[in-house]
């Protein structure tokens, strides 16, 4: 008995030393690919097994393995997983690569850059490429959906009109808009003159922390627009354009003349008064002036042509631009129109002095309407004239009557506008009121900066930087 237990004791000896004289052990260094640094802490282990070890300070490692077949899974933080296959190797250096992720990525803020993990809630940030196919006429309107805590309201359907900006709602009962800094100035009087395509990226900052740099001008929030610069490696050409139309997505329910005048007759009646109209039903649908003051298919076009080059020393980035977009209400009483220069440049003199400017020319000019009024805005006055008068009146006795005796007539190529008898006051014929009625106006704005940098020593920079706003 004690023979045989011997003898297996001795087989499972014999096993065991074959079973660990098979084993591979496996070296090497793990580095970032980066910079070939060594990283500290790495964890390496035998896919489908227990076998695992981890990077010394020196990078160094070392694991035995089962047989050639073996996997080596290489883990470590912010970094992408690597997986080598043994194959006979028993030294096996691995250079790891970075993972980019959304919370690695920095933004601007008003001291320079942070990343966006430590600024989640206070800063949000849009990119060029959210930006690139949303047709939209002016930059705040694409902010729209996109920035937690901020509302944006459109000021009205007038082209070119500009939005009602607030950040984390009033702050204030007299001005609350936030200020904002296009390539480091502060802008006067909006950004209406920027091209969407020139805009690389826009910052919004929302907490005092953030916007602190900028004093009392910041504490309604603030918008960091960052433009383009050549990407170093590329030369590109690029052209964009779109074109469109535009129709009211719909018209208020208002009453037509035969329902008119049937109201007319019973509030009449209800007063002790006759009846104005015999015949309502004669009167038919009447005018609809919401019909006669829209427009159908109202134009809109954009067209962007830039070029952008850089290499070791120097980058340019230049771009021309037109917009024109037509309104929804009359014919050529309501339009805007923008033309855009730009030209950006980074120029390297030497390996300490660098020099640059971002410099930016707008045209405009607009056609518009009066908004935002309820009754003398051609939409108020459409909703609230009534549909028995008629758009152009053709009736003699009507003609001369006193009504065209005391007040202006208006008259355009197809005859006399028609005057109403039952609504006056401010309440006037709106196709009437757009003949002679029209804001005109045009600005030209120059907006850029100038500025030289000197490196002093890595990771100390002196920069002056001279703003123009014109």
């Amino acid at each position: 008995m004690n023979i045989h237990k011997k003898a297996l004791l001795f087989l499972l000896f014999v096993c065991a030393f074959s079973a660990i004289s098979a084993q591979i052990t496996i070296t090497g260094i793990v580095t970032d690919a980066a910079d070939d640094t060594p990283l500290i802490g790495v964890t390496i282990f035998a896919k489908g097994t227990v076998l695992g070890t981890v990077t010394d300070i020196d990078g160094s490692y070392s694991i035995q393995v089962p047989d050639d077949n073996t996997v080596l899974v290489y883990s470590f933080t912010g970094f992408s997983d690597t997986e080598i296959q043994v194959d006979g190797k028993t030294k096996i250096d691995v250079a790891l690569e970075e993972t980019i992720s959304d919370l690695d990525e920095v933004v601007v803020i008003g001291y320079g850059v942070q990343k966006k993990s430590v600024v989640t809630g206070s800063i949000t940030q849009v990119k060029s490429e959210d930006l690139k196919d949303m047709p939209v006429t002016r930059i705040e309107d694409s902010l729209k959906g996109r920035t937690s805590g901020v509302r944006i309201t459109q000021s009205s359907g007038q082209p070119g009109s500009g939005s009602l900006i607030r950040i984390r709602g009033t702050s204030t009962l007299r001005n609350a808009d936030p200020i904002f800094v296009v390539d480091g100035v502060i802008i006067n009087g909006g950004i209406d003159y920027l091209n969407q395509g020139d805009i690389e990226s826009i910052e919004v900052l929302k907490d005092a922390a953030s916007a602190a740099i900028y004093g009392a001008k910041g504490g309604n929030g603030v918008i960091l627009i960052t433009t383009k610069q050549g990407q170093k490696g590329k030369t590109a050409v690029n052209y964009n354009s779109y074109f469109g139309i535009q129709n009211a997505a719909r018209k208020k329910s208002v009453l037509n003349a035969t329902e008119y005048a049937t109201i007319l007759n019973e509030a009449s009646a209800a007063s002790g008064q006759g009846i104005l109209f015999e015949d309502p039903q004669s009167l038919g649908e009447g005018t609809d002036w919401q019909d006669a003051v829209f427009r159908e298919d109202a134009p809109i076009q954009n067209h962007d042509l830039n070029f952008s080059y850089a290499n070791e020393t120097s980058s340019v980035y230049t771009s021309f631009s037109y917009f024109d977009q037509e309104g929804i209400v009359s014919n050529n009483d309501s339009r805007y129109q923008r033309f855009t220069v730009r030209l950006n440049a980074t120029h390297k003199i030497n390996d300490r002095i660098t020099v640059g400017n971002n410099v930016g020319y707008t045209k405009n000019k607009g056609t518009g309407v009066s908004t935002n009024s309820e009754f003398g805005s051609p939409l108020g006055r459409a909703i609230n004239i009534d549909p028995i008068t008629p758009l152009y009146e053709t009736r003699p006795e009507i003609l001369e009557s006193v009504v065209f005796q005391n007040f202006p007539v208006v008259s355009d190529e197809t005859g006399v506008f028609g005057i109403s008898e039952l609504v006056t006051s401010e309440i006037v014929n709106p196709v009437a009121a757009l003949e002679v009625g029209q804001g005109r106006g045009w600005a030209d704005k120059i907006v850029g900066n100038f500025y030289g940098d000197y490196k002093i020593m890595d990771g100390l920079n002196f920069r002056s930087t001279i703003g123009v706003d014109l």
